[in-house]
């Protein structure tokens, strides 16, 4: 598949990596410019573009970056994207630690939802409670004993069978967490940020989570 990247940091550059590694034709984008990219397209064989560039012809559009920035991204970004482009959105808030105050989301609005909002797209949210080094040291084989599982919402079921099966192909299960309505129940401080069980533990982690945003993520 054509998959643009918008943002190489820990999570955007490990799914370059592991994507190219797949076969997929990959472009990767970010705020400072294609020329920062030389040493991950080098390392990976992905192509370096700007952002308003990145989406471009792409049936995947990876969006990694801080939720802070998502405001700034480029009027029309996604224009040049497949027609049925699934976008997948990697994003937490972060309100004491980086982004600061976002208004819709404290008062309860899903992160997603207003991700989908600022860019007027729908999204799939993936890959936001993971840990970056999992992408490249825990995939297994479909079937195997330990497969870690990822959660994934989204209101696109289109999409997000698009997003399942590349998140198989990377290596892990995927838990079908409902909408994006759903979505706080993978956000931050939610048994399921940051674990890496199996589809079941998945499953039950998502069941246990609470709505209420607890103090460490609140502005």
């Amino acid at each position: 598949m054509k998959i643009g990247i918008i943002g190489a940091g820990n999570i955007g550059g490990n799914l370059t990596r592991r994507l190219t590694a797949l076969g997929h034709d990959v472009s990767v984008a970010n705020s400072r410019g294609p020329h920062t990219l030389t040493a991950l397209a080098e390392e990976t064989g992905a192509r370096p573009v700007a952002v308003e560039e990145a989406a471009r012809g792409a049936e995947v559009v990876v969006v990694t970056i801080p939720l802070k920035a998502v405001p700034g991204l480029p009027a029309g970004f996604l224009d040049g994207a497949a027609e049925n482009v699934a976008v997948l959105d990697t994003g937490n808030y972060y309100p004491q630690q980086r982004d600061g105050k976002i208004a819709e989301i404290e008062d309860g609005l899903t992160e997603s939802r207003w991700t989908e909002r600022q860019i007027g797209h729908p999204v799939i949210k993936a890959f936001n409670g993971t840990y970056a080094q999992d992408i490249l040291d825990k995939p297994l084989p479909k079937g195997a004993p330990g497969r870690v599982a990822l959660p994934v919402s989204g209101d696109d079921e289109a999409a997000k069978k698009i997003v399942r099966d590349l998140i198989d192909e990377l290596g892990f299960d995927t838990v079908d967490n409902g909408g994006q309505d759903e979505s706080w129940r993978q956000q931050p401080g939610t048994p399921v940020y940051g674990n890496a069980g199996g589809a079941d533990e998945i499953r039950k982690a998502l069941a246990a989570a609470s709505p209420e945003r607890t103090a460490e993520w609140r502005a």
